[in-house]
C-alpha cells in the first residue's frame, strides 16, 4: 500500500511546541537543514518575536509520522506574505523535507504552499543554495521568481594549519605568528557545558556590547528579547550537537566567549563578544576565533565553514568563497501582483544601495584630492 500523505496547517502555539520531538527526527532526516530549522531555534524565536495569530506551520504527514515542513509566519507589510519564522536574526531560511520521501513530501508540501499562496506571496529569505525549499520552486506551476539575497563567505572545513596554508606565504607567516603570540599569552579555550551555557551566553553579549561600545553595531544584539531567545534557545542545540559554546581564558578571566552553530554540511561563527584588553595585548581576535571555529568542524564531514552573511574586509583575508543566498518568490494567478510590486521594491532597493555606492566613492576621491 503506498503511503498516504496529509497536509495541514498550524497556527496554534502550544501545537507548535508539543511539536519537538517530530520536528527534531524529521530534522535529522534532512541533510540540507541547517541549525536556523531547528525546533529549539524557531520555536525560541517566535516566543521572542512572533505576533499574535500570525503563526502558519504547513505540516506534511506520512500516517502520523511528520515528513516534511514550512515554518512560516504571516505579515502584512510591507506586502500580505508568508515569510519562513527566524526573521532578520537567522542566516538561512528554508522547509524541512524528509530524505527518505523525497519527491511525494515535496509535492504534498508544494501543493499545501500553492493554496496558502491564493491570499498571500510566499517569500523566502536567504535560501542557502542547494535548500530544500529549491524542490519546491522547481515543481511551482504559478508565477515565481528567484533573485540574489545575501552574500556569505565560506571556507573549507578544514583544520586551521590547511586554512592557513591557503594563504600566500607572507599572509601565512603572519598568521602562524598571531597564533604563537595567542599561546605566549596564555590564552586557553573550554568548550562550555549544557548546564553553564546560560551564564556563557549572557558574558558573550556583555563582551559583545563592550567591544562595540562608541562604534555602529547590530542594535538588536543588545536588545533583551534577543538575550532571551539565545539563551533559550542554543542550550539544548549545545545538548542536540547543533551548538558549540566556546570561552576564552585570559588570567583566569573569560576574555571572549564565542558562539558556533553546526549542522550536517556546514559550521557556522554566529557570533562572538571580546574584552578591548585582548587587543590591547595584541592578541588578533579573528585569528582566535577562526582556529577555534575550525576545531570544531574536525571529523564531522561537514564541506564549508562559513562566516555567514557580511561581506566584511576582514574576512577575505582568509581567501573564502562568495556563496550567494536566493530569494525565492512563489505566487499564484490572483496573487502575481504582490509578486511584481516585491520585485520592484528589490530593484529599486538595489538602486539606492549603487547609489550610496557610488556617493561614497565619490568622496574618498574628492578626499584623495585635497590631500
Amino acid at each position: 500500500m503506498k503511503p498516504t500523505f496529509t497536509a495541514e496547517v498550524v497556527t496554534d502555539e502550544q501545537a507548535f511546541a508539543a511539536l519537538a520531538p517530530a520536528w527534531g527526527r524529521l530534522y535529522q532526516r534532512c541533510a540540507t537543514a541547517t541549525p536556523f530549522q531547528s525546533h529549539a531555534w524557531l520555536h525560541s524565536w517566535w516566543l521572542s518575536y512572533g505576533r499574535p495569530g500570525r503563526l502558519r506551520l504547513l505540516l506534511v504527514r506520512n500516517g502520523a509520522e511528520l515528513v516534511a515542513a514550512a515554518p512560516l509566519t504571516a505579515v502584512r507589510r510591507p506586502l500580505p506574505a508568508l515569510v519562513p519564522l527566524g526573521g532578520a536574526i537567522s542566516d538561512y531560511g528554508d522547509v524541512l523535507v524528509d530524505d527518505e520521501h523525497g519527491e511525494r513530501a515535496v509535492a504534498a508540501l508544494t501543493e499545501g504552499l500553492a493554496a496558502a499562496a491564493r491570499t498571500a506571496l510566499i517569500d523566502f529569505r536567504e535560501v542557502r543554495p542547494g535548500g530544500a525549499v529549491e524542490q519546491v520552486y522547481e515543481l511551482w506551476h504559478g508565477p515565481r521568481r528567484r533573485v540574489n539575497d545575501s552574500v556569505c563567505l565560506e571556507l573549507p572545513a578544514v583544520p586551521m594549519d590547511e586554512l592557513v596554508a591557503r594563504l600566500p606565504s607572507a599572509k601565512a607567516q603572519r598568521v602562524r605568528a598571531k597564533l604563537r603570540k595567542l599561546t605566549a599569552l596564555g590564552v586557553q579555550r573550554q568548550v562550555v557545558r549544557p548546564e553553564e551555557v546560560d551564564p556563557a551566553l549572557r558574558r558573550l553579549l556583555e563582551l559583545h556590547q563592550l567591544q562595540w561600545q562608541g562604534r555602529k553595531v547590530t542594535g538588536e544584539h543588545l536588545l533583551p528579547r534577543f538575550c532571551e531567545h539565545l539563551v533559550r534557545s542554543v542550550a539544548p542545540m549545545v545538548r542536540s550537537g547543533d551548538a558549540v559554546v566556546t570561552e576564552f581564558r585570559l588570567d583566569d578571566d573569560v576574555v571572549a566567549v564565542d558562539l558556533t552553530l553546526l549542522s550536517r554540511r556546514l559550521a557556522g561563527g554566529y557570533l562572538y563578544g571580546a574584552h578591548p584588553q585582548l587587543r590591547e595585548r595584541k592578541a588578533d581576535v579573528a585569528v582566535m576565533l577562526l582556529d577555534a571555529c575550525a576545531e570544531h568542524t574536525r571529523g564531522g564531514g561537514r564541506a564549508a565553514l562559513s562566516l555567514l552573511r557580511g561581506n566584511e574586509p576582514y574576512k577575505h583575508h582568509w581567501r573564502p568563497e562568495p556563496v550567494v543566498n536566493q530569494r525565492l518568490l512563489l505566487a499564484r494567478r490572483r496573487t502575481a501582483p504582490l509578486l511584481s510590486a516585491a520585485l520592484c521594491d528589490v530593484a529599486a532597493r538595489r538602486r539606492g544601495k549603487e547609489l550610496l555606492l557610488r556617493l561614497e566613492q565619490r568622496k574618498e576621491r574628492a578626499g584623495d584630492g585635497r590631500s
